[in-house]
């Protein structure tokens, strides 16, 4: 098969997949509710997990050459599914909890495989004293892993199987040929080291698809696939050099990869991985894999992956315009992030210099150690601008005595969250998952599940959304209420309260007469600093929260902007009812006057460093605009902001003509992507609000 119809095909079958794991649930619940009664629960989900792994249904498409991922329930077990689910869930009281936002430590999946994983627990249990009552636990936790770890290595021979089966009645000599190089690797991998790049990226893919499974979580998962041009790179350096593997046929084993992404993860949430950066000795990573990577986002084109590449002050400049050459094509990735911001934030947190290099966006822009980590991105969503207008409910004598009040609201609310989610996370250590506790730092050297507490780094991380509205209001109650007297408070909460019917010379007063974020105007700038800095000092107050935890704010909201913005009320930055928030933390949309270079400076006038969980701005340009000339501008936008201390930059290159086409013909524009505020998704399937939002943000020229 010509390499680049292959990627069509499989690109044009993942474009709106069915993605539906009950084929593995049914068999999973099947076994947990016959065991239901007669073993603890933790030996009931690993039996569970094997027995699931033995029987789920085994799928592989024409032309992949990567093969996993969920397969439909059979016709026949529909009306048994249901009545499994009800029991199994009905059982467990299983309580919610969030998942997958991490990337695993998939140096561990290809150096040792699961063989070696297992011989590891037993090295461990060689040492527990069964008599000692921790010990014992410890002893039952590590059973759970080994039997999960057995039945991921089962799965894998059954796709080895079903492989060698079609191979057998292949006409076509080369599929055939194909097929049989299946099998081998799946009899190999993951059960042992890899020892070549196809090994590697079918053992990376196969546990993270494995990991993807989890039929007592009900929800989709997202795991992202860390750094692959640093874990790849050695088996693909080897490979060419023997021979036995060109640049054209990695790439399209690299395509393959990105396009089972697509098969797992639905869309409208965010899966990918990061690319460059420095390494532990403070080298770029970087080289021909790394652009490859990144290739992939062309060849695809679709939602995932979510690529990130991370910038750092020597990073080629070969690879940023590379980078920005995507963008300026239409393609919502890659994101840019600041790779030594991120680091010294996550120096701030207690990471050595060592391992800050190794971290990945857990899904948006949070940022997470890799295999270290447990952490609860966005817990929970804090709306900035409702809690500012939750207190314009009096005169007051002086904006320092609305921003002390402002600031006790929120101090408040952080306080009460901060509570709410310990105690959804203690609640979740009556949970197991003891597959992915193999592959997370420090569970199994502490002989501790990852719902218990095993990984180094548990942290909770809440965002705050909203931020250039609650500036912009601020900034418009002290240039217009304090400064001009031109309106009360109460005159300006009457006018919010009709959705400014009746006042619109008033909002035209509060849109151009009062200073905005994201213009260079420092009496807007400086609430975006003063509302950054008591969040980044009231969330370091949380130092000990359940699991040895730690709050970490962020600033970007996903879709959250648009969901909040829903239920909030027309606001004194002269925001409409029901309109999306700012959909990041840079300026509110089309409100930018002077161009993205001051637009940049103001994003960069207070300090990302302490918003670990995530910082978004988002710049949008026309697509035109992209020339060999134009690009070269970008490219020192792009310096300069990360030179300023920016956290992360992301780029549309879709103009308003091209989105205006999209509303007007969507069947013409399923597989258009358009970054949103932190994750990319498919336009013609945005809420009408989120594309009304897109096309307000203001559109730069150069």
């Amino acid at each position: 098969m010509h390499e680049a119809n292959r990627i069509r095909a499989l690109r044009d079958a993942a474009l709106d997949p069915v993605i539906d794991y009950r084929g593995f649930s049914y068999y999973f619940f099947e076994s947990y509710l016959e065991d239901y009664g007669r073993k603890p629960y933790a030996d009931r989900y690993a039996d569970a997990l094997y027995h699931a792994f033995d029987r789920a249904p085994v799928s592989i498409a024409p032309g992949e050459l990567l093969v996993g991922r969920p397969a439909p329930l059979p016709p026949e077990l529909e009306e048994g599914y249901a009545r499994l689910e009800q029991g199994a869930m009905a059982a467990a009281c299983v309580p919610l909890g969030q998942d997958s936002h991490m990337a695993i430590d998939y140096a561990r999946v290809l150096e040792l495989g699961l063989s070696g994983l297992r011989e590891r627990i037993g090295s461990y249990r060689k040492t527990l004293d069964l008599t000692r009552a921790g010990d014992l636990e410890k002893d039952t936790f590590y059973a759970g892993c080994v039997r999960a770890l057995e039945g991921v290595a089962r799965f894998s021979v059954r796709y080895a199987q079903e492989a060698r089966r079609m191979a057998g009645e292949a006409e076509d000599p080369g599929r055939r040929a194909e097929l049989l190089e299946v099998a081998r690797i799946c009899d190999k991998v993951p059960e042992y080291p890899a020892e070549s790049f196809h090994e590697a990226l079918q053992a990376v893919h196969f546990v993270t698809f494995c990991l993807s499974a989890k039929p007592m979580k009900p929800t989709y998962l997202q795991y992202q696939l860390g750094r692959p041009d640093r874990y790849l790179a050695a088996y693909y350096q080897a490979d060419l050099a023997a021979g036995t593997l060109t640049r054209e046929r990695a790439q399209t084993l690299l395509d393959c990869l990105g396009i089972l992404i697509n098969r797992r993860v639905p869309h409208g949430l965010s899966s990918g991985y990061m690319v460059g950066g420095r390494d532990a000795q403070g080298r770029v990573t970087t080289g021909e894999l790394t652009r490859m990577l990144m290739q992939v986002i062309e060849d695809v084109g679709l939602v995932y992956p979510a690529v990130g590449l991370c910038v750092a002050e020597d990073t080629p400049q070969e690879d940023l315009r590379m980078a920005c050459a995507l963008l300026g094509k239409g393609f919502s990735h890659p994101a840019l992030f600041n790779d030594e911001v991120i680091q010294a934030g996550l120096v701030r947190y207690g990471l050595s210099p060592r391992e800050a290099c190794d971290y990945i966006h857990s899904n948006c822009v949070e940022i997470t150690p890799i295999g270290a980590s447990n952490c609860w991105v966005a817990s929970p969503y804090t709306n900035l601008l409702q809690k500012l207008m939750d207190v314009l409910d009096r005169e007051y004598d002086s904006m320092d005595a609305l921003l002390a009040r402002y600031e006790e609201h929120l101090a408040e609310s952080i306080r009460a969250n901060a509570v709410e989610e310990s105690r959804k996370r203690l609640d979740r250590t009556r949970t197991v998952d003891p597959l992915l506790s193999c592959f997370v730092r420090d569970c199994l050297e502490r002989g501790r599940d990852i719902e218990a507490g095993g990984a180094r780094y548990n942290w909770i991380m809440p965002s705050f959304v909203g931020l250039a509205n609650a500036a912009d209001a601020l900034a418009a109650v002290e240039a217009l209420v304090m400064k001009e007297r031109r309106f009360t408070i109460a005159q300006l909460r009457a006018m919010t309260q009709a959705n400014w019917q009746g006042y619109e010379r008033e909002r035209q007063q509060v849109l151009h007469g009062a200073p905005k974020y994201g213009n260079g105007r420092e009496e807007a700038d400086r609430y975006v600093r003063e509302i950054t800095e008591f969040l980044a000092e009231e969330c370091a107050r949380y130092t000990a929260l359940p699991l040895g935890g730690r709050l970490i704010p962020s600033l970007f909201c996903w879709i959250m902007h648009d969901v909040l913005g829903r239920e909030t009320g027309a606001s004194p930055d002269g925001r409409m009812a029901g309109f999306p928030l700012g959909d990041g933390s840079g300026p509110a949309q089309g409100r930018e006057g002077r161009g993205p270079t001051v637009s940049l400076l103001s994003s960069t006038a207070w300090d990302h460093t302490p918003f670990i969980g995530g910082v978004a701005v988002n710049l949008k340009f026309a697509k035109r605009l992209f020339t060999e000339g134009s690009l070269d501008k970008i490219l020192a936008m792009v310096r300069v902001y990360m030179a300023r201390g920016g956290f992360e930059l992301q780029i549309n290159g879709v103009d308003a003509e091209t989105l205006r086409w999209a509303q007007a013909q969507p069947e013409a524009y399923q597989d258009l992507v358009v970054r949103i505020g932190g994750y990319s998704d498919y336009f013609v399937r945005l809420s009408p609000t989120m594309q009304a939002e897109i096309l307000q943000r203001t559109e730069h020229s150069l």
